[in-house]
């Protein structure tokens, strides 16, 4: 059972925005605090000791779990109410709004604290404390205009700058209602006030400020947010996001710098980053970096054994120059594809290895599986194959199918040509030999 003094961890954890910026402690009231506070600048009557006697045995019933007997012992107190001055009515409502909010009965609980600042005069602290509670509630209800209001009836109350705590929460109201640019102000003026004063602002708060800059859609001040968080608080997210960011900016060099920098550091455990880091070692002429990133993520269970990643690592191999390594990848893959793509790329891998037999092997699956995206290229390579071979014919077929296709018909023709005459040659020397 929570205590009503523990209202005020209780209540920060529940509203947060973006996951993390969660709304900023409040000051409970509890009636022997405010019986011995000053009552500020207002003339305010005095907690005669029988109403407080009978608030203390509520709050005294709620501590031992009894929500529902301290609500009792309240509505015996309201029933005299007509003999009550507006100090104790405000300290009536104000234990209903802890223990509703207790027992989770939030819409209750903002009804009990709006009758609190209704009651007038009472302490200008008090009100200004309730306020601030009902500020948090409402955002938390999502009712963002009515915690504007009540933050702004506060500051109204107030002497002197607007604490840091109060703009945040009235960012937050202003963020969650789509008002993007009031949001900026306020969360800047939280954040710049308090580094004025030589102090660190919270993490949620510049959690708050990158969302806000981002909704407006100004990324370079969202990627000066993020680099102020990593040199803060230095947590992998933020080094990704922030090499997201420097992506988002075509500042491709920072983004690969700081990527790899977070790699380095163990940064980079997900399958997303993963991948995206291999993408850049690709992107920037790495491919063999890239390729054991790939194959260690693979065999470490971080990436999946998909057609996509399996394709990936198999054009990194072969853009390493490491045709041995992406044979077995690339035939991999090709089992899981429905088209004959991926086998026709194995052929030229096999072609590039002068493994004859398996480009052969390899490029008629493809033209099996059908669906290619170049279908001349793969008659063009079963002609090299078949040439290689000194199968004449088969290669001199292959390639006048591969006349047919506009992409492969100039190398085609180029390759009859050649063919011809070496079918020719090897004729002649074969009838020389054998006359």
């Amino acid at each position: 059972m929570m205590r009503i003094s523990q209202f005020i961890s209780r209540l920060s954890a529940v509203c947060v925005v973006l996951s993390a910026c969660t709304l900023l402690p409040m000051a409970p009231v509890h009636a022997q605090d405010v019986a011995a506070s000053e009552k500020k600048t207002r003339k305010t009557p005095a907690l005669r000791s029988r109403v407080y006697d009978q608030l203390a045995r509520a709050q005294a019933i709620a501590d031992e779990g009894d929500n529902a007997g301290a609500i009792e012992v309240l509505r015996e107190v309201e029933e005299k109410s007509s003999s009550m001055n507006s100090y104790e009515l405000a300290m009536l409502y104000n234990f209903f709004g802890f223990i509703y909010y207790n027992a989770e009965d939030y819409d209750n609980a903002i009804a009990s604290f709006e009758k609190v600042v209704e009651q007038q005069p009472i302490p200008e602290t008090f009100e200004q404390t309730t306020l601030f509670s009902l500020a948090q509630l409402h955002l938390m209800r999502g009712n963002y205009a009515k915690s504007i209001e009540a933050l702004e009836r506060w500051e109204s109350l107030n002497v002197g700058p607007v604490p840091p705590r109060n703009l945040v929460i009235k960012a937050q109201a202003y963020y969650q209602n789509k008002q993007y640019a009031e949001a900026e102000e306020y969360i800047t003026a939280a954040i710049e006030g308090h580094e004025a004063e030589g102090m660190i602002p919270d993490e949620g708060w510049l959690i708050l400020q990158r969302a806000v800059f981002y909704e407006l859609k100004q990324p370079e001040k969202v990627k000066d947010v993020l680099i102020k968080m990593v040199k803060l608080f230095d947590e992998p997210k933020y080094w990704i996001q922030l090499a997201g960011m420097y992506g988002e900016l075509e500042r491709e060099v920072e983004q690969y710098a700081l990527m790899e920098a977070a790699y380095q550091q163990g940064y980079v455990t997900s399958a997303s980053d993963t991948f995206n880091l291999a993408q850049l070692y690709y992107f920037h002429e790495a491919p063999y970096k890239c390729a054991r990133l790939m194959e260690q993520a693979l065999d470490s269970g971080v990436l999946e054994r998909n057609l996509r990643n399996l394709k990936f690592l198999s054009t990194c191999w072969q853009q390493a120059k490491e045709n041995d390594k992406a044979v077995p990848v690339m035939q991999a893959a090709a089992e899981l594809s429905d088209n004959g793509d991926l086998d026709a790329q194995l052929g030229q891998i096999f072609l590039n290895l002068e493994r004859w037999d398996d480009a052969i092997a390899a490029t008629q699956t493809a033209l099996e599986k059908g669906e290619l995206s170049n279908q001349g290229t793969a008659h063009l390579i079963l002609g090299m194959a078949y040439y290689n071979k000194r199968r004449y014919v088969d290669a001199l077929n292959e390639l006048a199918k591969a006349e047919e296709h506009n992409n492969s018909r100039a190398m085609a023709q180029q390759w009859r040509r050649f063919v011809e005459g070496e079918k020719q040659t090897y004729e002649r020397n074969q009838a020389e030999l054998s006359g």
